[in-house]
């Protein structure tokens, strides 16, 4: 009677999975080649930076910064009105306005700086989900030494989850709460929100 023999010998098999992850790096965050242009000369990065860090913004080009406090500015210049007139200045802020008579709309803030901030949604996001997402490694990690996921998916899906988990932790962000002047605008005092572009375009990828 013959006898065949086969081999369980996984260690190769093994070592070609370890090499797979040796030196992969998950990156989770907003990343320049989204490249979402708001305005002339920030996108996604820079604004999501901004958030992160807060920081102070002056004029380049001009005297005045024109801060949006009516919703028809959302998203404008001022050089796209024909109507507005400066009140208030004399070498301090004021507005950019109609003015019919005795009635003054004030569309536009003329201000010298303007401080954004810190708001942080990814170091502090990570800080509050660094444990969760290593108990998720921890019981995947089992599957892919036991080849029953493929390296990759395993990297994919931890980088997709803990993209996830940042982008819950920024909807819970509420301090330091908006401006008055940006709720104004916004139409709402939802921190961090607006468009949703920012918290959609928090991914990962890998390398």
């Amino acid at each position: 009677m013959g006898v065949t023999v086969r081999s369980t010998n996984n260690i190769p098999r093994l070592k070609q999975v370890l090499r797979r992850l040796e030196g992969k790096e998950i990156h989770v965050g907003v990343f320049g080649e989204d490249n979402y242009q708001y305005g002339n000369d920030a996108d996604l990065v820079t604004i999501a930076a901004v958030h992160e860090y807060g920081t102070t913004i002056r004029p380049k080009n001009a005297q005045y910064l024109t801060i949006p406090i009516a919703p028809e500015a959302k998203g404008k210049r001022a050089g796209d009105f024909s109507d507005l007139q400066p009140i208030g200045l004399d070498d301090g802020n004021g507005v950019l306005a109609r003015v019919d008579g005795d009635n003054i709309q004030p569309v536009f803030a003329l201000v010298k700086s303007v401080t954004i901030p810190e708001r942080s949604w990814l170091r502090t996001g990570f800080d509050s989900n660094v444990d969760n997402i290593a108990d998720k490694m921890e019981d995947l990690i089992d599957d892919v030494v036991n080849f029953n996921i493929d390296p990759d998916t395993f990297l994919d899906a931890i980088g997709t989850e803990f993209a996830g988990m940042i982008q819950r932790h920024m909807r819970t962000i509420t301090s330091p709460p908006n401006a008055p002047a940006t709720v104004a605008t916004k139409g709402s005092n939802k921190v961090l929100f607006d468009t949703g572009r920012l918290v959609g375009a928090i991914r990962h990828r890998l390398e």
